[in-house]
């Protein structure tokens, strides 16, 4: 179990990691390309994503799942018998998503695109990157197979490393390509933007030699492991790919949300906007605003949340599975106290130093667009968090599929509500469609949990109002400290000055937040059980 536990952590540690310089690249990257270049990197990016999620299926947690219930029954040659042929069918399966969008690449940018000024980004333009970034697709599904293989083993080594290794080189590839062709070579936008999506080519290479690295190494060991196999393997090929599917498409549900929300952006907001009186150029700095800058933003503090409260899955299982009910309902009550205590005061200081924030880490010029969409944007994040983990706790629940049926009806409203939400109020209508969606998703999946989890919302919602609470305190301490700060500067903004406002903000909001939660005993409540000096002397477990 310690080995497990151990795994867990590190894979857990290794996917923020991965996530959070993922985030963070885009500032960097922003400088070197501009809003135009930010867009069009997300034309590319958005249809790969959602292709990708369709591609591997969910195989690392599905394929893990399996090798993990035969090799308990003594049976690893089974386990052996789907990797061999798996290789075969997720490189037939990458390249046929490969050429699909590839192939696919002039209609999607033909299509992404309303009116063309010839001052933003052209058709062929985004037929480019888009056939760039296809490639990638080849072998990514082999590299999900073979994590997931050794995830089956409880060896979460290997998937750890390849998954830092792969978005460390891909960074890199993204900025030093990017910073050679602009500002070495004098070359022109699409071809740096086209080798920053071909970086997720060369990371997936990366991870896959680190995996093929950890095959070598552990080929002895495992061989020894199937000649020692206790039980003959009598599952037939078809028999396994049936198991694997009905593991893996509950799985895509969470995968799936967040690209094709981006998606439904990438095919209507530009031409919306159009429509509307904007120009292209303006229309395309919205599009990135939304979902590149200030989406790369948010996930942040979402992602330090979620990696928190999804360690507690595997017992939330463990406990429905034993039928434990008292335990279920502590375990989740703390899922959700994680995921709202982490995520409430970092969308809510963010919505309130969003004008710094965009100023400070993001091209100044847009500023006040930028500033605007991000102070608004912000508040996504609860719910971005709260879908994911009210998600994965109906995966512990045993409730997969009622995951994938609340996306889509969040999709649904997303789909119907976004034009005209956007016409309405532009990238601030884009946002709200975007929440309404989520909201109804969670309603849905809070529905589910509290149906067959049999589960009481008394003390999340006791913990939410507090929480709320004490965010908004901190919001009202933030907004008294900046405001005479910003006064100061009589309306003139520079970077460092956004620095001095960021800085005071983050600390002044984070001293009041952590204050208050400790002196009321909120902290050790939430996260006392893995922080243990955070629990007051006199506190008492609830």
């Amino acid at each position: 179990m310690s080995r497990l536990l151990r795994g867990t952590l590190i894979l857990t540690a290794a996917t923020f990691f991965s996530k959070f310089i993922g985030m963070l690249y885009i500032i960097p990257f922003n400088a070197l390309v501009g809003t135009k270049g930010l867009a069009l990197y997300g034309y590319a990016y958005n249809p790969y994503t959602v292709l990708l999620s369709i591609a591997t299926m969910g195989v690392p947690l599905a394929v893990s799942k399996f090798v993990s219930k035969y090799n308990t029954l003594g049976d690893y040659e089974t386990g052996r018998r789907l990797l061999k042929s798996g290789l075969w069918i997720m490189t037939a399966t990458g390249c046929i998503a490969f050429l699909i969008l590839y192939l696919m690449a002039p209609g999607l940018a033909s299509n992404i695109l309303g009116k063309h000024d010839g001052v933003g980004n052209s058709v062929e333009d985004i037929t480019f990157v888009i056939r760039m970034v296809s490639t990638a697709l080849i072998f990514v599904p082999s590299m999900s197979l073979i994590r997931g293989y050794f995830q089956g083993f409880q060896s979460m080594g290997p998937t750890a490393v390849s998954q830092v290794i792969e978005q460390i080189v891909r960074i890199l590839f993204i900025l030093i390509a990017s910073y050679i062709v602009i500002k070495v070579m004098h070359g022109d936008l699409t071809t740096a933007v086209g080798l920053a999506t071909f970086a997720a080519t060369v990371g997936a290479v990366g991870g896959l030699l680190v995996l093929l690295w950890y095959w070598n190494r552990r080929r002895p060991y495992l061989k020894k492991l199937y000649s020692e196999s206790k039980v003959e393997s009598t599952v037939s090929l078809p028999a396994i790919y049936k198991e694997i599917v009905s593991y893996a498409v509950p799985f895509v549900a969470v995968g799936l949300a967040i690209p094709l929300y981006k998606n439904i952006d990438q095919f209507t907001v530009v031409s919306t906007l159009q429509n509307a009186g904007y120009s292209l150029k303006k229309a395309e700095a919205v599009f990135a605003m939304v979902t590149q800058t200030s989406h790369q933003l948010v996930m942040i503090p979402v992602s330090l949340a979620t990696a928190f409260a999804l360690t507690l899955i595997p017992v939330i299982t463990k406990s429905y599975t034993e039928d434990d009910r008292e335990t279920l309902n502590k375990q989740i009550t703390q899922s959700f106290q994680i995921t709202l205590f982490l995520t409430v005061p970092a969308a809510i200081g963010l919505s309130v130093l969003a004008y710094p924030a965009y100023g400070t880490l993001f091209t100044l010029g847009d500023i006040k667009l930028g500033g605007q969409i991000l102070e608004w944007y912000s508040l996504s994040g609860i719910w971005f968090a709260m879908f994911t983990v009210t998600a994965a706790i109906m995966q512990g629940l045993n409730r997969q599929k009622f995951a994938l049926f609340s996306m889509l009806v969040g999709i649904l409203f997303k789909l119907s509500l976004n034009i005209p939400l956007v016409l309405l109020w532009q990238g601030i209508g884009s946002i709200i469609a975007t929440n309404i969606g989520y909201t109804v998703s969670i309603l849905i999946n809070l529905y589910v949990i509290k149906k067959y989890g049999e589960f009481s919302y008394k003390w999340v919602i006791r913990r939410s109002i507090l929480i709320l609470a004490f965010g908004l305190a901190m919001a009202l301490v933030v907004y008294l400290v900046k405001a005479p700060i910003e006064h100061s500067f009589d309306g003139v903004y520079t970077k460092a000055r956004g620095v001095v406002v960021l800085t005071a903000g983050i600390i002044s909001g984070g001293l009041v937040y952590f204050f208050l939660s400790y002196r009321s005993g909120l902290i050790g409540l939430v996260l006392g059980q893995r922080f243990k000096f955070l629990k007051r002397k006199n506190q008492k477990a609830t």
